[in-house]
């Protein structure tokens, strides 16, 4: 088979299949590049951009929070010290009132009614 008659064959062939026969379907069925264009591949990233902007978003509201809270528990625990250094003072003072007046010297003392008043 000459070179002119394989390409004329094959255009032939090429020519009779464009067109459905009878019996056959008339729909051709090919395989379209699975690519995206330009403006898809640009809307896509858009899109990924906005969704790793809102979960960036929501883990630093969630850390603004926690960091409020615990904030507001340091507060409370410094007030809680110093209401207990508070508290533990008064004790002190009100034990040492309680030694002073049981102690043997207190108890040796003389005990004085006041006599009267200074008038001027």
């Amino acid at each position: 088979m000459t070179y002119s008659s394989m390409s004329m064959s094959q255009s032939t062939f090429a020519r009779n299949q464009r067109f459905a026969s009878r019996n056959q379907n008339a729909v051709d069925f090919r395989r379209t590049s699975g690519r995206l264009g330009p403006i898809s591949n640009t809307i896509i990233l858009i899109i990924l951009a906005c969704l790793l902007g809102l979960l960036y978003l929501t883990q630093v509201t969630k850390t603004d929070a926690f960091g409020y809270s615990i904030d507001k528990l340091q507060t409370q625990q410094s007030q809680l010290k110093k209401e207990n250094e508070d508290l533990v003072l008064a004790s002190a003072q009100m034990q040492s009132l309680d030694r002073v007046q049981s102690s043997p010297q207190a108890t040796a003392m003389a005990q004085t009614a006041p006599s009267g008043t200074v008038r001027e």
